[in-house]
């Protein structure tokens, strides 16, 4: 079997919802993002790194994921991704192309086994990086409610070369596709749903002001402070005007693919969701927001 390629990056999401994009200030003047584009119905936010967008926000009738973005070095390893994708029984939406929207770049899409719309891309025009103190400066992670865990698990790592890092019971699988302890995580769930996106401000003291500034912006977690197990990464989660549950974070365990060996942390131990034991478990009420609304996303082939 040729060697297998992996994704290069997590980019960011954009998000869909009835009025969403009439949702900027918070994200602009609370959350603190700046907008970097505009399309006919979507906003693209922008952190203090050098990705042309982190978050968009997607006028629409439902809500849910438009796409998830990935990037990946070069053309070639663009064009790599596609054969391996094509080759393992991947759903894909065209061949690399060049995209003509605010964003732009060349890649292609693909539809995951809950018909998640998938982004990839490459030659992006590339923002002036500045880390800002409290201030989101990446996407960390995406993580997707799923009723089929072990399938979602075994698609992402044989087609597009995830590797496991860890497990929470068997309720949630961390994976990496480069050093990052997990760029995507899956939770089993009773239908297709996003879970959570998190952002990652620079350091554990970014993370703390990040929290003093919403606060003074009348905004107090949903959940957190606290630093979960797998990972190692403090955690404070927001519930968005939408209803889409967000997340400050920092400092995420790098993996060493030599040493590391994926491990099941526990689910009622409750240091293992907090080492801290700042936030505890999290509440009913937390549960339900994080379950999200059905997403059954795009129609194979559509």
């Amino acid at each position: 079997m040729p060697e297998t390629i992996h994704v290069g990056h997590l980019r960011g999401i954009v998000m869909r919802a009835p009025a969403m994009t009439a949702t900027r200030d918070f994200y602009t003047r609370q959350w603190g993002l700046t907008e970097a584009a505009r399309g006919d119905d979507t906003i693209y936010l922008a952190g203090s790194g050098s990705e042309p967008f982190l978050y968009g926000l997607k006028d629409g009738d439902t809500y849910g994921i438009e796409y998830a973005h990935f990037g990946m070095d070069t053309r070639a390893d663009m064009d790599a991704l596609f054969e391996q994708v094509t080759a393992r029984g991947g759903t894909t939406l065209g061949e690399p192309a060049l995209f003509d929207d605010p964003i732009g770049g060349y890649g292609f899409e693909l539809l995951d086994p809950d018909n998640r719309r998938l982004r990839f891309t490459t030659d992006l025009a590339m923002r002036a990086a500045k880390q800002v103190h409290a201030y989101p400066h990446k996407m960390s992670h995406l993580v997707f409610n799923t009723p089929d865990l072990e399938g979602g698990e075994a698609w992402y790592t044989e087609v597009l070369g995830f590797k496991t890092s860890d497990y929470s019971a068997d309720q949630m699988v961390f994976m990496r596709c480069n050093p990052v302890h997990h760029a995507v995580a899956l939770v089993r769930g009773q239908y297709p749903a996003v879970n959570h996106v998190a952002f990652e401000v620079p350091g554990i003291d970014s993370f703390m002001r990040a929290i003093g500034r919403m606060k003074q912006n009348g905004q107090v977690p949903s959940w957190g402070p606290g630093r979960h197990g797998p990972g190692n990464n403090p955690f404070a989660y927001y519930v968005s005007p939408s209803g889409f549950v967000i997340e400050f974070t920092a400092d995420v365990q790098q993996i060493d693919d030599a040493t590391h060996q994926a491990k099941v942390w526990s689910r009622t131990d409750p240091e293992a969701m907090d080492q801290w034991m700042t936030a505890g478990p999290p509440t009913p009420a937390q549960r339900t927001v994080m379950a999200g609304r059905p997403d059954f996303g795009f129609p194979k082939g559509g």
